[in-house]
């Protein structure tokens, strides 16, 4: 509780420090507090070039971030948050203490220049590194040590969007994948202790400014659902066409490291001075497309334009998060969508801004697959909870559409393509890209259906498994049961009405012989048992036994 608390206070005064840093910067290459809000106005330090400063603050901010990113902490590249899960999943929950600081520094640059990506990703990472490095100071278990980088993800969420609940849940869907009253508890309090220190930094406002919305009428769900469907697509997109620029950016890319953002930031330049709305984070423009500021039209222009301005800003080596650029995306989205339904449906559309709070959520959760962040922040950012109900509608139809068009997430995809796989082993690890097939153990002897319960206890007492197969009159397999069901269901069972074994028989999650020994162990840790069968992968049958001490045995054979 006191690391946790500890680690609430450090996120809470990185995220300080960082938006502190965001704003001197664009203040230093724009002349403004925030470019995006004054689009195609000069820089009052620079009035002799009139809007054309865009095309040289780039490459200024290139020039300073590329080689401070290059020389200390080449992972504080790109938006962060895939380096803070792999280091969760595969490494111990390791971040080295420098990360904190270049990352800070190389993202504040990256979008005081100009730079159109998110300061979310960023302060994950600095408050991730924070946790890590305490953990290591003060030499936490392993366990610990997740949790306490998950400590830092949440209380950097929390402070610089005043959001507590959307960080707790942001950190335990993404970061630790897994929820925990532990783990529940430890990043509530670094949450709240990082809201309480950004509050007082910030202030207690919402994110955004917007009038009441209301569902008048009932057709508005279908709108609702429609733009969820739709916003997953585009969320997809948004992932697909992010990596695509990043792959065409490496491709042209000969020259060093080092000096790629600076060449690199001409091209950036080009994009702002034809579109200068997608300077920066890019609120101001966020906010004026839910209150209906632009036509439909402009709407889906500034879509495109941020998808361009953001994939190419990470491309060239940028350092920002993609969690702010798709809630932009999604606004522009739902705006525009808004507006076209309200034209077809005068009197029973409703707003164009519910359209496009909703879409904020529903494009995240379609390209990130976090539905319970997306219905938090969306509720914590915007402080409107009159919209909720069509919110999770949206969100829910988003994240299964999106399940269905692609395997992976916008953070997954980043690093399934340097051939790292989170629910996998680690590269070079001894154990976990074996067959089942070859590990497996001898099928036991499985119960008939019709077994009593005394019997299949003295069964499973000698069987030296915690758990059997089950198979029908027809020896066809029904599912398994565990001891321990059977020792609750004999605590329960009346006299005169015995129970049979068959009516307690569950199928656990299939483990087949051809599947990866890795995924096979997320199927083992979850079975209540100490065992689980594996199927003939053509007919279902069982055909062996993967219990935990057969897949140790593995390591053995790779020796």
């Amino acid at each position: 509780m006191a690391l946790a608390v500890a680690v609430g206070a450090g996120a809470g005064a990185g995220s300080v420090v960082f938006r502190w840093c965001i704003k001197t910067f664009t203040q230093l290459f724009s002349g403004h507090a925030d470019y995006s809000a004054s689009p195609g106005a000069s820089n009052s330090h620079m009035s002799w070039l009139g809007p054309y400063f865009v095309l040289l603050a780039p490459v200024v901010g290139g020039l300073l971030y590329g080689p401070l990113v290059n020389r200390f902490a080449k992972e504080a590249r790109g938006h962060g948050v895939p380096e803070v899960m792999l280091a969760v999943a595969q490494r111990g929950g390791r971040i080295s203490p420098k990360v904190a600081v270049v990352k800070t520094l190389a993202s504040a640059l990256c979008i005081g220049s100009g730079g159109s990506v998110g300061r979310e990703g960023p302060i994950v990472q600095v408050g991730s590194a924070l946790g890590s490095t305490l953990g290591r100071v003060t030499k936490v278990t392993e366990g610990r040590m997740k949790l306490l980088v998950a400590c830092g993800a949440a209380g950097g969420i929390a402070a610089t969007f005043n959001a507590p609940l959307a960080g707790v849940f942001f950190a335990m869907e993404l970061i630790l994948g897994t929820f925990s009253a532990e783990a529940f508890g430890a990043t509530v309090l670094a949450s709240v202790t990082a809201s309480v220190i950004g509050r007082a930094a910030f202030g207690n406002v919402a994110f955004l400014q917007l009038p009441g919305f209301h569902v008048d009428h009932l057709v508005q769900y279908g709108l609702f659902a429609a733009l969820g469907i739709v916003a997953a697509g585009v969320g997809v997109g948004f992932s697909r066409f992010l990596y695509l620029i990043e792959d065409a950016c490496d491709w042209i890319w000969r020259g060093p490291e080092w000096l790629r953002p600076t060449v690199g930031g001409l091209a950036l330049g080009v994009v702002l001075l034809v579109l200068p709305e997608m300077y920066g984070v890019g609120y101001p423009v966020l906010q004026k497309a839910t209150e209906g500021g632009y036509a439909a039209g402009f709407l889906l222009l500034l879509l495109v334009g941020k998808m361009l301005a953001t994939s190419l800003t990470i491309g060239i080596g940028g350092s920002g998060g993609v969690f702010a650029p798709s809630l932009f995306i999604g606004a522009m989205l739902g705006s525009a969508y808004g507006i076209g339904v309200h034209h077809l449906l005068p009197a029973s559309a409703g707003t164009a801004g519910a359209y496009a709070l909703v879409g904020m959520g529903a494009v995240f959760a379609g390209a990130a697959r976090a539905p319970i962040t997306a219905v938090v922040i969306l509720f914590e950012l915007t402080g409107e909870y009159s919209i909720i109900l069509p919110l999770m509608l949206a969100i829910v139809l988003a994240t299964a559409t999106s399940r269905l068009l692609a395997r992976d997430t916008i953070y997954t995809l980043k690093l399934r393509r340097r051939g790292i796989d989170l629910e996998g082993p680690a590269q070079g690890a001894r154990l976990g890209t074996q067959p089942v097939g070859a590990v497996m153990e001898p099928l036991p002897s499985p119960l008939p259906a019709s077994t009593t319960l005394a019997d299949s206890a003295d069964l499973l007492s000698l069987s030296g498994h915690g758990a059997l197969p089950v198979v029908d009159d027809t020896g066809r397999y029904v599912g398994v049961v565990t001891a321990q069901a059977v020792a609750e269901a004999l605590t329960e069972e009346p006299e005169g009405a015995p129970t049979l074994v068959g009516q307690l028989a569950e199928p656990p999650a299939p483990v087949t012989a051809d599947q990866p020994l890795t995924q096979a162990l997320h199927a083992l840790l979850s079975a209540a048992g100490t065992g689980v069968p594996v199927l003939d992968t053509d007919y279902g049958k069982p055909v062996g036994w993967l219990s935990h001490q057969s897949a140790l045995r593995a390591v053995h054979t790779t020796r």
